[in-house]
């Protein structure tokens, strides 16, 4: 052994081949040792004595002054008593030993440095394998400075690297996540309008059936969420009936039974089989309600839902096939009569209120219809007002008119201005069906939120709960909001 600490005959060679114990470095522990150049050795045969071993490890700060006197070597095994005749003779102006000090090592000059190994401002020449595996932790912002300066300078010429890294970030933004696990109320729409905007469909839905569409879509979606025990969850029916409010406990499979059975006056209209048998079934919706629940002789359950969701898919597809003059076809409610684009109209309505109370019931999220939807809902009950007006007023329940006009000319209105989700501005004529509302006529305003107005029309809320902002004709006012709430019913 030489006083370096290094074999100085036979086992030279297997020194110059083995690793390097590296020193403290950073946290580029993966590196590839193998191609970080070694130092080199000195030639076979002895050193110098005084000859020190190059540091390892941070390079020595410049000086202005002298130096400090260098440590005393690590005792050990020293050369022979010949050493000196074996080796060059001193001052004899020989070569310097390769790798040794320089000339200037004396003066302290660049070669009294150790040589920087593992500390460098450039990035790291990796391997591509080494730089490939580090792709995953570059993409989670965990490597070093190092080894992030030498993956991104590989990623700008490595183009299945610069893929897969791009790849790795996508995913890591999805782990990422704060977004609700819900699905969101427009996928639905979003999705159906995609695939028609790429292949428009043959025969389309109408638009006048596309909120029943939408409705009887979304109940169905909750109804698929709900346990079997929670379709007989008890649920509380409410509507407005000779100047107060009334109920009528059912359970999920009730109101289900309830939909399907009023369903059935469209089905009539349209040719398609009734869902209550016979032929001779009530048209009035309350009757036929009642008739369907009698004529069940157990409580119904979710079988129910099939043969309801068949009986819409049926609606939807006939009025699909049948073309536009099937639009005013007349559906009878027994004491009045609507449109079929109407009558589908309320079925929509009607579908999300009792949507809305089994939701209730059973602690489930329920929205309101999209902004389109609910105006046409809104548009439908605005158009009715006048009707049931002259009704209540036959009946004594509302004040007489003031101020007859001809059929078509403008009458004595009230402006009902709805906020909010699906809002606008409706002039309801007060004294005549037949007459227009105007607003050069209007005697009297009402604003409410289109949710608010929509439940005081489905008989969920009271006239005088209804928080509206009113001005004008007090009579009118509440011969409206009264004439409003009249329209709801089982």
């Amino acid at each position: 052994m030489s006083g370096d600490g290094r074999e100085s005959e036979g086992g030279e060679e297997e020194v110059r081949g083995a690793r390097r114990i590296p020193g403290p470095r950073g946290a580029a522990d993966d590196l590839d040792l193998a191609s970080v150049p070694l130092p080199p050795l000195p030639p076979p045969g002895g050193t110098t004595p005084d000859e020190a071993v190059p540091e390892q490890s941070a390079p020595k700060p410049e000086r202005d002054g002298p130096e400090p006197a260098a440590e005393e070597p690590v005792p050990g095994p020293g050369p022979g008593p010949d050493a000196a005749d074996s080796g060059p003779e001193a001052g004899s102006g020989a070569e310097p030993v390769p790798g040794g000090p320089g000339p200037e090592a004396a003066d302290g000059g660049p070669e009294a440095r150790s040589p920087e190994l593992f500390v460098s401002s450039a990035p790291v020449g990796l391997p591509h394998q080494v730089l490939k595996a580090l792709l995953g932790a570059w993409a989670l912002s965990a490597c070093s400075a190092e080894e992030t300066a030498a993956v991104e300078d590989h990623l700008t010429g490595c183009a299945p690297c610069a893929d897969e890294a791009l790849r790795l970030r996508d995913a890591v933004g999805l782990l990422h996540t704060d977004g609700s696990l819900d699905l969101d109320p427009t996928l639905r729409t979003r999705v159906l309008d995609g695939c028609f905007g790429r292949r428009p469909a043959r025969i389309p839905v109408p638009e006048w059936a596309a909120p029943y569409d939408a409705e009887t879509a979304r109940l169905d979606a909750l109804l698929r969420d709900i346990g079997d025990s929670e379709w007989h969850a008890p649920v509380r029916l409410q509507w407005f009936e000779e100047e107060r409010q009334v109920s009528r406990r059912t359970t999920v499979a009730g109101v289900i039974g309830h939909l399907m059975a009023v369903d059935g006056l469209l089905s009539t209209a349209l040719g398609l089989d009734d869902p209550l048998d016979g032929g001779e079934a009530p048209l009035d919706p309350t009757e036929r309600t009642e008739t369907y629940w009698s004529a069940t002789r157990r409580p119904p359950t979710r079988a129910v839902r099939e043969p309801w969701r068949a009986q819409s898919h049926e609606l939807i597809r006939t009025a699909s096939f049948a073309g536009r003059n099937v639009a005013e076809t007349s559906v009878s409610y027994g004491a009045f009569a609507l449109p079929l684009q109407d009558a589908a109209l309320d079925r929509a309505f009607e579908c999300w209120v009792h949507g809305g109370d089994i939701a209730d019931a059973v602690d489930y999220p329920y929205p309101a219809p999209s902004a389109a939807h609910l105006h046409r809902m809104i548009d439908l009950a605005a158009r009715m007002l006048p009707g049931a007006l002259a009704g209540r007023r036959g009946a004594g329940l509302a004040g007489p008119a003031k101020d007859l006009v001809p059929a078509g000319a403008p009458g004595r209105s009230l402006h009902l201005e709805i906020e909010g989700h699906g809002g606008g501005d409706w002039y309801i004529a007060l004294d005549s069906p037949a007459a227009v509302g105007a607003p050069e006529r209007a005697v009297a305003q009402v604003a409410l939120d289109g949710v608010e107005f929509c439940r005081l029309v489905a008989g969920h809320i009271s006239p005088v709960e209804a928080a509206a902002g009113q001005e004008g004709d007090r009579e009118a006012i509440r011969d409206v909001l009264f004439a409003a709430a009249s329209l709801s019913r089982l």
